[in-house]
This record gives structure tokens, sequence and C-alpha cells, in this order.
């Protein structure tokens, strides 16, 4: 199928290019949000006709995205979900919630414009694109932990796999620390066994006068 594009569409068009696309992507997404037009003859002809009032609302739209790009770029928002011990989310983090998290901050953005190429199914900082016009991109980061704290550890750099590799590590020098100090004690404990009681200076020369028989 054949449509005149009203706006950019990303690998397919700019606005005011006839393309041609296959038709479940026309009348599921092009054709129903107002993105195209069938390229009848008609329609090209009402399109040119109003080339530049469509111009100028797609201006005015790229302008208000860009302002809101300038403030959510580089934004970090956090998602709470349940996880194993390796960091494997029970579920998945959606574009629903990618977009929720960002509404609750405050942030205008619909799941529509959240682009995933998959489910984010573990713990982690997310990169995320926000397409918020068809000229304009924002990045933000999705912090998936399951917990404040953990979600703080995840924002200062460090996973939660390095915070248990640390932890274990730190286990087993305390263990190491104290099998040593136990190994010292018993050798202390030896060389005092084997020390005779008194010294070395408790007997008295084997030519002591006082070791004489007396007559």
């Amino acid at each position: 199928m054949q449509v005149i594009l009203l706006e950019r569409i990303s690998k397919l068009g700019q606005m005011g290019d006839v393309v041609t696309v296959k038709q479940g992507y026309a009348r599921n997404f092009l054709l129903p949000q107002g993105k195209a037009l069938r390229a009848s003859d008609a329609n090209i002809a009402s399109f040119e006709g109003q080339k530049a009032q469509f111009e100028a609302n797609n201006l005015e739209s790229r302008t208000e995205a860009q302002a809101l790009a300038d403030k959510l770029n580089g934004q970090m928002f956090m998602v709470i979900r349940s996880a194993s011990d390796a960091g494997a989310l029970y579920g998945s983090v959606t574009t629903r919630d990618a977009a929720e998290a960002a509404t609750e901050a405050g942030f205008t953005v619909d799941r529509g414009q959240v682009a995933l190429s998959r489910p984010i199914k573990e713990l982690g900082l997310h990169a995320v694109a926000v397409a918020l016009h068809p000229e304009v991109e924002a990045q933000i980061t999705l912090n998936v932990a399951r917990s404040q704290q953990e979600a703080d550890l995840q924002a200062s750099g460090k996973s939660i796999q390095e915070r248990d590799a640390e932890a274990e590590a730190a286990a087993e020098f305390e263990i190491a620390e104290l099998f040593d100090d136990i190994g010292a004690a018993a050798a202390e404990d030896d060389e005092l066994v084997d020390t005779p009681e008194g010294g070395s200076d408790a007997q008295a020369p084997a030519n002591d006068p006082a070791n004489e028989d007396k007559s």
C-alpha cells in the first residue's frame, strides 16, 4: 500500500514522502494515528495545499518535545522488583513500567514513547530511549532494584553482585584471621609446655659446693 507521510517516520521517510508499506502496518498504525494518508491523487493534492500548516505544527511540537528532552535526558528512575539472589527478576520491567516511573517523577511520558528492544528481566541500570517526537529522542536510565538501599548502591556505580562478592571476601578474610589467631595461640601453648618450669637457671651447677657431701 502506498501512503503519504504526514511526519517523519524512522527508517521509513520524511514528511511528504510517498512510500510503500505493508497494509497491516498502514491500517493498524500509520493511518489510525494520523501519521499518514493513503497516497490517492486527492490526498496528495490536499497535503500539498496544507503542507505549510503541517510544517508549522511539526515545528511547534518538535520545540515542545525538545524542551522536555532537555529536562528528561540523563534522568534516573527507580523501579522496585522482586528478584533472585542471582539478580533475575520474578517477572519483567516493560514500557508501561518505564512510563509510569517517569510520570511519577513529574514527567509526561507515554508507554508508546518508550523504546525497549525486549523487556528488562534482571537487576541493574538499564539505558532506555524515549521518543518524544519523530525528530527528538531522550535517554533515561531505569534503576531496577529490590529495595531503596540496593537502588542507591547501584546508582553509586556498584552492582549487587559486586557488593555480594565483597561481603563474601570480607567474611573469608575474617575467618582466615580467626584461624591465624587460633594457630598463634596454640603455638604459644606448645612453647610453654616444652620449656621446663623455672627455666634453665633453676638447676644449680654440678660443681657447686652446696651440692657436695658435707663431712
